[in-house]
């Protein structure tokens, strides 16, 4: 038997969200507003965007082994390398950038920079916000 759990909700910015939880495949879809086309972008291993691209607006956000993604560490939230932004045109990488760094994907998805030194380019990670209201028990 598959569990879903599914739960709409306003965001504080106002847009309307759909979470869905899937619990046999750990997989957590949060829909903006009217899932419809959108382009993939396959952020990392576990969490993928889709966007479309003449509005320039999330369409849905997915984590797939979301309980592993929101497992707690000694250091913090895990944090994992955004490397599915380095092969993306440099439009599509700006507008990405720009989606997940402003809500409503912004309230799901924390964007930072890590310098492995000062004297390097920055290289862009994200953890998931652990927020109590997320409709799975971790």
């Amino acid at each position: 038997m598959i569990t879903v759990k599914k739960e709409r909700r306003v965001l504080a910015d106002g847009t309307a969200a759909l979470l869905v939880y899937e619990a046999e495949s750990d997989e957590l879809n949060v829909y903006f507003g009217e899932n419809r086309r959108a382009t993939g972008v396959q952020l990392a291993d576990h969490i993928l965007l889709r966007l479309d691209r003449t509005e320039g607006k999330a369409i849905s956000l997915s984590f797939i082994d979301f309980s592993l993604l929101i497992r707690p560490t000694t250091y913090g939230p895990p944090s994992f390398r955004l490397d599915g932004l380095d092969d993306l045109p440099d439009d599509l990488r700006e507008m990405t950038l720009q989606i997940l760094t402003t809500p409503p994907v912004s309230y799901f998805l924390k964007v930072g920079a890590f310098y492995a030194s000062l004297h390097q380019s920055p290289v862009p990670i994200s953890y998931i916000e652990r927020q109590a209201t997320l409709p799975v028990s971790t």
